[in-house]
């Protein structure tokens, strides 16, 4: 910790930050985002302002979440802590049922004198989870996370997914109707929430601007979240037949029967979704054309925002990050959505924009979601942090200075199967998977070893044939604690 402290007190004094020249911090959250836009390389989709901002930061393009799911990855984002740390895999725990005095990222911003306000989704809430009322300053400011305007897409009803987000009827869930998948509704931006959460964000902005404290606002933008309910107008920025079906319907070859997700989770809780969760091709095509048309729909309400912040001459004292929580399926070995340790679901979209940074910038540094704790108190001119759960990620600071830098040659995530946990490690050339029951003896885990050499996909599981590959990547997980297991006490890393 006193090596790391004066490192990046080293690396502010160079960058001309001092004590008193702390700066504002906007922390732009997305949910379900993945690298799939025209900044990270797909010039097919309509990104603009996501594209603006890179342009005006570094681009992290080997960036990875610690659990590709939204709950558990907002608080390995706030807490500073890995799920293997914490204990806690699923949506409906909340962290402080871990670690009741855990300051989190925007309550360390508090601390040392910043106005903290939030708006949108930024903690999971749903699923029996109702946030955290100690991160802020203010009274938060939620919104929808599923929302439609056309009577149709629900029946009339409160839908199953509507009830989840919004903590109503849980123990109806089963009687309740699906809402639809998709929604292309002729309706102004405000109609759906990312038009509602943009406009308030720059409400806030301009609150903030003239208080007399520095701020840190996160806001947080649920598209594009299932279901694909966006304007018309973003839906015509597509066709059906832009879009290719994937080469790997199937699981991975040799892999656990439990590695990969049920077909049937999420996706198969909207219409008209075969109740199997078995997409067919028309239909696969239809949901990635929703996909981004969401995207490009919460793309423009990043951009209503960042116009404010240079309307109001704040671009030159506020730090900008976007984040996305996890990566997304598009059919890749029969899933849609989240919920494994594969690449799809794990690599994510991370945009920095600060003074020390280069404009137009990227790394191919490995780097992970809790990282992002030390790094914003970092740019903003802070101490390294010194919180009672400790953290589990480093500044990355020393990166952002110059994109040559990396501070590991590898990621650790994990996802967890009911009792057993899945402890990944990725480096430039393969993933290997360890499931196991937390605590129960290395010999009782199960394998799994990719080669991205070989594909992009995980199409065949090589750890039994490669036990030299296997043994180099197991020697990198033992440098980890064992995972808590599920429920369990959390480890603090102090």
């Amino acid at each position: 910790m006193k090596r790391n402290f004066v490192l990046t007190a080293l690396l502010l004094c160079a960058a001309g930050v001092s004590a008193g020249g702390q700066k504002n911090v906007l922390m732009i959250l997305v949910d379900d985002l993945k690298p799939e836009f025209g900044a990270y390389g797909n010039e097919q989709i309509l990104s603009p302002n996501l594209d603006r901002l890179s342009a005006r930061g570094m681009r992290f393009d080997r960036a990875y979440c610690n659990q590709a799911v939204c709950g558990p990855s907002r608080n390995n984002l706030m807490v500073g802590l890995r799920s293997t740390s914490l204990g806690i895999y699923s949506l409906s725990r909340e962290f402080r049922s871990a670690i009741p005095d855990a300051v989190t990222l925007p309550q360390y911003f508090m601390q040392n004198g910043y106005e903290v306000e939030g708006v949108g989704k930024i903690y999971h809430i749903g699923h029996g989870n109702y946030g955290d009322d100690a991160s802020w300053s203010v009274p938060f400011h939620p919104d929808k996370v599923v929302d439609y305007v056309l009577e149709e897409s629900t029946e009339g009803r409160l839908t199953r997914e509507e009830a989840y987000f919004t903590n109503q009827s849980l123990g109806d869930i089963g009687r309740l109707p699906r809402g639809a998948a998709w929604e292309c509704a002729d309706v102004d931006d405000e109609a759906y929430a990312d038009g509602r959460i943009a406009s308030e964000g720059i409400r806030r902005l301009n609150k903030l601007k003239d208080g007399d404290k520095p701020f840190f606002l996160a806001v947080g933008f649920v598209k594009p979240h299932l279901p694909f309910c966006a304007p018309k107008k973003y839906w015509d920025l597509y066709e059906d037949s832009d879009f290719k079906i994937t080469e790997r319907k199937t699981p991975p070859e040799g892999a656990p029967p439990y590695a990969c997700k049920d077909p049937r989770i999420e996706i198969a809780n909207f219409k008209p979704i075969p109740d199997d969760g078995n997409v067919p091709d028309d239909m696969a095509r239809h949901l990635q054309h929703g996909y981004f048309a969401a995207l490009s729909y919460m793309d423009a309400q990043l951009g209503r925002l960042f116009d404010e912040v240079e309307r109001l001459g704040l671009a030159e004292d506020t730090v900008i990050m976007v984040w996305g929580d996890h990566g997304w399926h598009f059919g890749d070995h029969g899933s849609w959505t989240k919920h494994t340790n594969y690449e799809q679901d794990n690599h994510i979209p991370l945009i920095f924009v600060a003074p020390q940074v280069k404009p137009g910038s990227s790394t191919k540094a490995f780097v992970e979601t809790v990282d992002i704790y030390p790094t914003l108190a970092a740019l903003a001119g802070l101490d390294a942090p010194d919180v009672p759960q400790g953290l589990d990620g480093e500044s990355l600071l020393p990166i952002l200075e110059n994109p040559e830098m990396s501070i590991r040659d590898h990621v650790y995530h994990s996802y967890a199967r009911g009792n057993r946990v899945g402890r990944a490690i990725r480096t430039d050339r393969y993933r290997m998977v360890e499931w196991k029951v937390a605590g129960a003896p290395e010999s009782d885990a199960e394998y799994e070893l990719y080669d991205y050499r070989s594909s992009a996909l995980e199409k065949k599981n090589i750890a039994d044939s490669n036990p030299e590959i296997l043994k180099e990547m197991k020697a990198i997980l033992a440098k980890y604690p064992e995972a808590v297991a599920p429920g369990g006490q959390a480890r603090r890393n102090r």
